[in-house]
C-alpha cells in the first residue's frame, strides 16, 4: 500500500502547524473490510438471537434495564419512553424507534406465546401499529422475572457497555427455553432467522426428557413437541415440513384459519372465521377478499363483516350467495387469501458467538447445557455465601463464649486497629471475623442470640453440605435443573392452542393434493341439475334438490298449500306472473333449497317472494311459468272476464315484460301455463257462475294483445277464479261463499266441493251454469278454484283447513267452514 506525504507551503502564513497526511487505500480492500465489519455487527449485535436465552441484544438490554429499574409485575407501570431512554442512554446507542418496536413486540400476546413485557395502553394489533411511547406504559411480565432470576448470583458473565462506563449481562439466566417458546425473527446480512413459537409445557417436557436420556433421538423428542403452538391458535396443515425443520433446522408448514359453516340468516349460509394464521390480521383478509371479488377471481361471496370485539374475540363472517357450495368457497378462500399462509422455519441462532442452523435436539441441548452451567454457577455462588456466613457465625460464637473478656479487651485498646489485632491474637480469629465483632451491636450479646447463632450454624452446615453434594454429582445437578423446569411448567404452562393436522383432508386442499389423495375437488357452484320451483299460498318460494315427482301423500304441514310448481334447473330462471299482467324473471339459484322428503313438500323453509321481487302493494304473484319459449304458453283470465292465450315468445334480455294489455280497472285473477293446449279453461264468477270450455277455442296472441271475451258477466259480477284443468283427470270445484265486502280469509263463510264432471261444457263468452247457492248472509263467492283432486285449503298464515266431502250437486249450498279460508289449491 503506497503512502504519500504532502507538507504545506511554508511561505504562506499557517495558523495551525499541522502535518497533513493522505493515505491511499485500495477501494476493494476497504469495501471488503468495512462490509465484513458491518455484517459481523448486524449478525452478532442486532439481528440474530442467542441460542441460550433466545434474545437479541436489544431485547436483552430492555429486560435488564427494567430489572435494574425495579419494574416488577407487582409494581406500577411506568411510561415506555422512560424505559426506552434508559436503554438508549446506558446500553443500546441506537434509535429510540428500534428500541420501542422491540419492546412492543415483547408485549404483544398475538406475537409471543409467553409475553415478556406487561403493556398498558395501545400496543397495536395485527392491523394497526402501537401508540407512541409517551402514551403507553409497561412493566416486566412474570415471564421476564424468570429470564432475569438469579442475575445477581454470578450466573452469567457481565460485559462492558458501549462506552465502557457500565456493565451489562452478555446473556440472561433464562429459567425457561425462551427461543423455542417465543420464537424469533430477524434479517441479518447473508442470513436470516425465522422460528415459530411453541408450547411451554411441551418444550419443557422435551428438555426434561433430554436431561434424563441424553441419547434421545428426534422421534422421542417430538412425542413431547409435535409442532409449533401459535399464540392465536389456528391450524397447522402438514407435519412433514415440521419434522424436516426439527431435523435439519430448515423447513416449512402451512398455517390455516379456523372456520365453520353455519346459517347467518334464515335463508343464507356463511363462513365464520374465529382464528387466523400467525401474524395475519382481519383487515388483511377483508381487503384481499374484496379485491378478489371485485376482480371476479372469487365468486359466491355476497358480503364480509367483521364482528370482532373483546368479548367474542375474532369473528369474521363471510356471507355466501345462495346456490354456491360453502365448502367450495372456503376452499377457494384458503387458496387465494391469507386465510392460509406458509411459514418457513429457519432456525439460525448464535452459538458461542457464531451463527448456526439448529434442529430441535440441538436447540434443546444448547439450552440444557447453558441452564446446567447457570445452576452450577448459582450453586457455587450460594455455597460461597453460605461459607462466608458460617465463618462469621463461628467467630461470633467464639466471642459470645468469652464476651466479658472481649469487652474488656476492646475497652482497653487505644483504637480500633489495636483492638482488631488483639482480638485476632487472643481468640485466634480472622480479620473478617474481627471486623464483624467490632461492628456487632450490643443487643446481639444475649443468651438468646447465642441460641440463634448455634441454630444458624447448624443450618448453614447442612446447606453447605447439600450444595457441595450437588456440585460433586453431575446427575444431581441435572436433577435440580429438571425439577426447576417442571415446577416452572406447572406455574406458567397453558394448554395447546394450535391444532395439528397431518394433511388437509378437506376444504383448502390444493387440486394436486386433492387428486393425489383420491378425493374429488369440490364444485364451487351448485350443479345445473333439474329441480322444481314451488310457490306457496303465503308467498314463500323455494326449490327442491331433485326433479323427482312431487309427493302428495304424508301429513299436511304448515305452508304445504302449493299454489304453483314449475320444473326447471338449479341455475335457470323462471317467470312470476302477477295480477298486473306482468312476468318477472326470478333466478332459481338464489332460492333456498328444501331438504329431500318422501312426504308432501313443505315450504316452511322457504323465503318470501318479496325478498327477491319488488312488487307494489296492489300487485300480487299468481303463478310461476317457464321462460324457455316452448309449449303452448300461458292462459290468463281477468277480473272483467277476458281470456287470453299468450305465445311463448318471451324476450331473453328483459327482467320483466307484459303478457296482456289490460283495460283500466282490470286485473288478472288467474294464470296457468298450459301443458298441451287441449286443457279446459274454467271461469268462476262472484255470482256463483261456472263456465268451462276447451283452450283450443282461444286463439294465441302476442304479448301486446288484450285477449278476447272469456265469460259473460252479469251486471255487478266479476270473475274470481280462472284455472285450467285436464279434462281426462279427476277434477273438483271448490267454492267459498260469503259477504262481497269481506276479503278472503277474514270470515268463515260456507264451502262446497263438487266434482267437475257435474258441470257441462259451454261455449266461450257465455254465462255458464250455477255452481253455488247462497244462503242467508251470503251474497257472493269470495274464493273459488277448479283443479285436480284432492283439493286443499289454507288460512292466511298457511295453516291447513279441512274441506268437506266431495258432492255432485252442482247448485247446492255449502257447509260452514271450520276456519277462515284464504287460499285454495
Amino acid at each position: 500500500m503506497a503512502r504519500r506525504t504532502r507538507r504545506p507551503d511554508t511561505s504562506a502564513p499557517d495558523l495551525f502547524d499541522v502535518e497533513e497526511r493522505i493515505v491511499e487505500v485500495d477501494v476493494q480492500d476497504e469495501m471488503e473490510g468495512a462490509f465484513l465489519e458491518y455484517a459481523y455487527s448486524v449478525i452478532y449485535s442486532r439481528a440474530l438471537p442467542d441460542a441460550r436465552d433466545g434474545l437479541k441484544p436489544v431485547q436483552r438490554r430492555i429486560l435488564y434495564s427494567m430489572h435494574e429499574l425495579g419494574l416488577r409485575p407487582d409494581r406500577a407501570h411506568v411510561k415506555c419512553s422512560r424505559v426506552v431512554g434508559e436503554v438508549m442512554g446506558k446500553y443500546h446507542p441506537h434509535g429510540d424507534t428500534a428500541i420501542y418496536d422491540a419492546m412492543v413486540r415483547m408485549a404483544q400476546p398475538f406475537t409471543m406465546r409467553l409475553p415478556l413485557v406487561d403493556g398498558h395502553g395501545n400496543f397495536g394489533s395485527l392491523d394497526d401499529g402501537p401508540a407512541a411511547s409517551r402514551y403507553t406504559e409497561a412493566r416486566m411480565a412474570p415471564a421476564a422475572l424468570l429470564m432475569t432470576a438469579s442475575l445477581d448470583e454470578d450466573t452469567v458473565d457481565f460485559v462492558p457497555n458501549y462506552d465502557e462506563q457500565l456493565t451489562q449481562p452478555g446473556v440472561l439466566p433464562a429459567a425457561f427455553p425462551n427461543l423455542l417458546v417465543n420464537g424469533a425473527t430477524g434479517i441479518a446480512v447473508g442470513m436470516a432467522t425465522n422460528m415459530p413459537p411453541h408450547n411451554l409445557v411441551e418444550v419443557i417436557g422435551a428438555a426434561r426428557h433430554l436431561i434424563a436420556h441424553p441419547e434421545a433421538d428426534l422421534d422421542a423428542l417430538m412425542r413431547f413437541v409435535p409442532g409449533p403452538d401459535l399464540p392465536l391458535g389456528g391450524r397447522i396443515v402438514g407435519l412433514d415440513g415440521i419434522r424436516e425443520a426439527y431435523e435439519t433446522g430448515r423447513g416449512s408448514f402451512r398455517t390455516r384459519a379456523s372456520a365453520r359453516i353455519e346459517n347467518v340468516t334464515a335463508r343464507k349460509k356463511g363462513i365464520v372465521v374465529t382464528e387466523l394464521p400467525y401474524l395475519v390480521g382481519a383487515e388483511k383478509v377483508i381487503e384481499k377478499v374484496k379485491q378478489l371479488v371485485q376482480s371476479k377471481k372469487l365468486q359466491g361471496i355476497s358480503d364480509i363483516i367483521d364482528l370482532t370485539d373483546r368479548t367474542k374475540g375474532l369473528q369474521l363472517v363471510i356471507e355466501i350467495k345462495t346456490g354456491f357450495n360453502p365448502e367450495a368457497v372456503l376452499e377457494q378462500l384458503y387458496k387465494l387469501t391469507p386465510m392460509e399462509e406458509s411459514f418457513g422455519i429457519n432456525n439460525v441462532a448464535l452459538v458461542d458467538g457464531q451463527p448456526r442452523t439448529l434442529g430441535l435436539r440441538e436447540l434443546l441441548q444448547v439450552y440444557v447445557d447453558f441452564r446446567t452451567d447457570v445452576v452450577r454457577r448459582r450453586t457455587e455462588h450460594r455455597l460461597g455465601k453460605k461459607k462466608d456466613r458460617l465463618h462469621l457465625v463461628e467467630g461470633l460464637l467464639v466471642a459470645i463464649l468469652d464476651i466479658d473478656e472481649v469487652i474488656q479487651l476492646i475497652r482497653s485498646s487505644d483504637d480500633a486497629r489495636i483492638a482488631k489485632e488483639r482480638l485476632i491474637q487472643v481468640f485466634d480469629l480472622s480479620q473478617v471475623q474481627a471486623d464483624y465483632i467490632l461492628e456487632l451491636q450490643l443487643r446481639r450479646l444475649t443468651k438468646f442470640s447465642r441460641i440463634e447463632l448455634e441454630a444458624e450454624r447448624d443450618e448453614l452446615q447442612r446447606e453447605i453440605e447439600r450444595l457441595e453434594t450437588i456440585l460433586a454429582d453431575e446427575q444431581l445437578l441435572l436433577r435440580v435443573v429438571s425439577e426447576e423446569l417442571a415446577e416452572l411448567a406447572v406455574q406458567h404452562g397453558t394448554p395447546r392452542r394450535t391444532v395439528l393436522l397431518e394433511s388437509a383432508g378437506g376444504p383448502g386442499m390444493s387440486s394436486a393434493a386433492t387428486l393425489a389423495a383420491g378425493k374429488t375437488p369440490l364444485d364451487l357452484e351448485v350443479a345445473d341439475d333439474a329441480c322444481w320451483v314451488l310457490l306457496s299460498s303465503t308467498g314463500l318460494v323455494a326449490r327442491t334438490t331433485t326433479d323427482d315427482d312431487l309427493g302428495t301423500g304424508g301429513r299436511r304441514k304448515k305452508h304445504d298449500l302449493i299454489t304453483a310448481t314449475v320444473r326447471t334447473t338449479a341455475r335457470g330462471e323462471v317467470g312470476v306472473v302477477t295480477s298486473a299482467g306482468r312476468v318477472l324473471r326470478l333466478s332459481v339459484l338464489e332460492l333456498p333449497t328444501l331438504p329431500p322428503t318422501a312426504e308432501a313438500p313443505s315450504l316452511s323453509g322457504g323465503a318470501p317472494l318479496t325478498a327477491y321481487l319488488d312488487l307494489p302493494p296492489d300487485e300480487r304473484a299468481l303463478t310461476l311459468c317457464t321462460l324457455d319459449g316452448q309449449g303452448p304458453g300461458l292462459a290468463l283470465g281477468t277480473r272483467q272476464g277476458v281470456v287470453k292465450r299468450v305465445n311463448p315468445d318471451y324476450p331473453g334480455n328483459r327482467s320483466e315484460f307484459e303478457v296482456i294489455g289490460l283495460k283500466d280497472g282490470d286485473t288478472v285473477v288467474g294464470a296457468v301455463e298450459l301443458a298441451t293446449g287441449e286443457e279446459s279453461l274454467v271461469f268462476i264468477t262472484s255470482d256463483a257462475q261456472l263456465l268451462h270450455y276447451s283452450a283450443e277455442l282461444v286463439r294465441p296472441q302476442g304479448r301486446a294483445g288484450s285477449g278476447v271475451a272469456g265469460v259473460k258477466l252479469a251486471p255487478g259480477a266479476t270473475a274470481v277464479s280462472f284455472t285450467a284443468v285436464d279434462p281426462e283427470a279427476e277434477n273438483v270445484v271448490v267454492t267459498v261463499a260469503g259477504s262481497a265486502g269481506a276479503p278472503p280469509g277474514t270470515e268463515n263463510g260456507s264451502v262446497k266441493v263438487t266434482d267437475m264432471w257435474a258441470y257441462p261444457s259451454k261455449g266461450r263468452a257465455t254465462g255458464g251454469v250455477r255452481c253455488h247457492r247462497f244462503v242467508r248472509g251470503e251474497d257472493a263467492l269470495v274464493l273459488a278454484w277448479a283443479g285436480a283432486a284432492p283439493a286443499r285449503a289454507a288460512s292466511g298464515n298457511g295453516v291447513a283447513v279441512e274441506l268437506p266431502e266431495t258432492g255432485d250437486k252442482r247448485d247446492g249450498s255449502g257447509t260452514p267452514a271450520p276456519a277462515p279460508i284464504a287460499a285454495l289449491g
